[in-house]
């Protein structure tokens, strides 16, 4: 019995063995890596939304820094390969979407809503002083109050 679960661990081990791929070799151009890099830094991947295309390890994200890879190997500006990714998928694609009237709630947003906010507080500060604030009293209510105190001073002297 324990020799079929060695043998078929030992057949399995060297089946993922075989199936085992060599790792991709290292960039032929450092320079040009490093670019890519910086690059993909400046773009956001389409598929995972909230990481960088450089962070990624989405299918999509490996396709597009090939094809910015290959785009630089032509000769293409960081600028021009910006231009060429925008006019295909949109100012989504940029990390940081330039500010133009189609991103202004994007840019504009969060002040607005803190503006909102802090008027939202002063109100309900307001409202909240007019409730614990003592109402003054009236002539009629003061004589009745001091007549209950010296009443009460009477009744407590000897």
């Amino acid at each position: 019995m324990i020799r079929t679960a060695l043998l078929s661990l030992l057949i399995a081990l060297a089946g993922a063995g075989a199936l085992a791929r060599e790792a991709p070799p290292a960039a032929d151009d450092p320079a040009l890596e490093a670019r890519l890099q910086k690059l993909s830094t400046e773009l956001r991947c389409l598929v995972c939304q909230n990481e960088t295309l450089a962070d990624s390890r989405a299918d999509l994200a490996n396709d597009l820094r090939r094809e910015i890879r290959d785009m630089m190997k032509a000769g293409k500006s960081d600028r021009e390969i910006t231009e060429f990714l925008v006019a295909r998928y949109g100012d989504f694609v940029l990390y940081r979407p330039p500010v133009k009237s189609a991103t202004l709630p994007l840019w504009g947003g969060p002040f607005a809503l803190l503006a909102l906010g802090v008027v939202v507080w002063f109100v309900l500060l307001k409202r909240r002083a007019r409730r614990v604030a003592e109402p003054a009293l009236t002539a009629e209510e003061q004589r009745l109050a001091s007549d209950l105190l010296d009443s009460d001073t009477a009744r407590k002297t000897p």
